[in-house]
């Protein structure tokens, strides 16, 4: 495996390489999950390429984008471990030489669910991920379904600016207790991990939205949303910590 923090010798490299590539970018603190889609991209394609890389201009509180977990060398560890090929760390600079001054605004979900609590949030996703897929040139990119809102929204900035990839969905990750891996939950206290585990139970019953919510909130979570639409039930809310609250996102299949 090699990694490599400069742009222009990735970009040189890439014209050199032959077969079908695979993409999955992530912000480090590399969990299970994670790894799924790398396994994935192996399978699927002759190269794969994983970028570390996290990015301000999605994280809407300066508390939040401090907290980030940072693990780059257990992170290259894991990457190596699955059979990636090549990892890409690029800087700020790197990546904002224009310092942010052109972005991809989506102008409809993205205002809705975690766009609608988050604002802005969707703006950097969209803006980073349209930089990334420009920079590797990817036959494939995966992303995983605990972030479907995105994956959504990335799919079809893809189809509206005719790019030349594919973006694949991979099924959530999920512990024992049906909680989906996120890097977020290593962030929970153990009183709060206790009550997280009660969140993908609620999430899957036939209660509806306002009686999850209510119970939810019963338990100790400040929700955000309970929104069951396009065939699926979407939450996010945060669990108190203690010293700071850790928000955490999921959804499955739902009927309306």
């Amino acid at each position: 495996m090699k990694v490599l923090c400069d742009i222009t010798e990735w970009r040189s490299l890439r014209r050199s390489l032959a077969g079908s590539v695979g993409f999955v970018p992530t912000m480090g603190a590399i969990h299970a999950g994670h790894t799924s889609l790398m396994t994935r991209s192996v399978t699927d394609n002759d190269v794969t390429v994983v970028s570390i890389y996290v990015n301000p201009t999605q994280f809407n509180n300066a508390g939040d984008l401090a907290n980030y977990p940072g693990t780059l060398a257990e992170d290259l560890a894991a990457c190596e471990a699955v059979g990636v090929d090549y990892v890409i760390t690029p800087t700020y600079d790197d990546i904002y030489a224009d310092g942010f001054r052109y972005q991809i605004d989506e102008t409809r979900f993205s205002r809705e669910l975690c766009g609608a609590h988050r604002k802005g949030h969707f703006t950097g996703v969209l803006t980073v991920v349209m930089k990334l897929l420009n920079i590797v040139h990817p036959d494939r990119a995966y992303f995983g379904e605990k972030d479907y809102q995105q994956f959504l929204l990335v799919r079809d900035m893809v189809d509206a600016f005719f790019m030349d990839v594919e973006i694949v969905a991979c099924e959530t990750v999920r512990e024992r207790d049906g909680l989906a891996l996120s890097s977020r939950n290593a962030l929970l206290s153990c009183e709060a991990r206790k009550r997280a585990s009660k969140l993908h139970r609620l999430l899957r019953s036939l209660y509806s939205d306002a009686e999850v919510a209510r119970k939810m909130a019963g338990v100790g979570f400040d929700v955000d949303y309970i929104v069951t639409t396009l065939g699926r039930r979407f939450v996010a809310a945060s669990v108190d910590c203690g010293d700071h609250a850790v928000r955490l996102i999921d959804n499955v299949e739902h009927a309306n």
